[in-house]
């Protein structure tokens, strides 16, 4: 079974991208779902979320902006915060790929923001940066999103940028022009997996990058266009 990590920026058409996937009857993981499921009412997550921020869980239910508040209050315990919610998130994707391989499904798509962030890439065989141009990306998030342009800038300024993950991605696939060009990328891409696709594991060359090992750079294909290429 093949695993592809969908990744990009907020605004970028990570939830268009998924859409196709859908579409075309192949499973897609939510992570940010999975993290609003685990929070929801009498969600996994809420008993250690209490005991770390005490008072921001009440009748079962996790009060969003008390949590917002504490942990900008609390800035430091942002990563034990993550630590709790990291590994059930986990646990819920391992269940997910193994429902996918039992059902014999040939493609799965993990849909991870933060995917190049983490070590996520370590289970994954192909990993697609969804990207548009910087003006198309925060006219997109505030149609969505009541924030003004500095908020926008903000939030932007504390991801990846861009740019590098185009140049750590597989495949890159640009959602700035039109619905029916990123589609046709797409297509594209759901060809070239359904003949074959790649018998490498990408993956391997992005560890090695990251550990600062001399090795190939991570090619990059614009246009839909997958870099099949053997890592060296």
């Amino acid at each position: 079974m093949k695993i592809i990590g969908l990744t990009g920026g907020i605004g970028m058409g990570k939830s268009t991208a998924a859409r196709f996937f859908r579409r075309a009857r192949i499973p897609v993981f939510d992570a940010d779902a999975c993290v609003h499921a685990l929070q929801a009412p009498g969600g996994r997550a809420l008993g250690p979320i209490e005991a770390l921020f005490p008072g921001t869980v009440k009748d079962r239910t996790l009060d969003r902006g008390a949590l917002r508040a504490a942990v900008l209050a609390r800035p430091d315990l942002l990563k034990q915060l993550e630590r709790i919610v990291h590994p059930l998130v986990r646990d819920e994707e391992r269940r997910f790929v193994q429902r996918a391989r039992r059902a014999g499904r040939p493609v799965v798509v993990m849909d991870i923001p933060l995917l190049l962030e983490i070590d996520g890439i370590r289970r994954i065989d192909l990993v697609m940066a969804v990207s548009a141009p910087r003006a198309v990306q925060i006219h997109r998030v505030g149609l969505r999103r009541r924030m003004d342009r500095a908020q926008i800038e903000a939030v932007i300024a504390r991801q990846m940028p861009d740019r590098e993950k185009r140049r750590r991605a597989d495949v890159v696939v640009t959602t700035g022009l039109s619905r029916f060009h990123a589609d046709t990328q797409l297509r594209r891409l759901m060809a070239a997996l359904r003949a074959g696709g790649p018998g490498l594991k990408p993956h391997v060359r992005r560890v090695r990058e990251m550990r600062a090992i001399d090795c190939t750079i991570p090619g990059r294909a614009w246009l839909g266009r997958p870099n099949f290429k053997k890592a060296r």
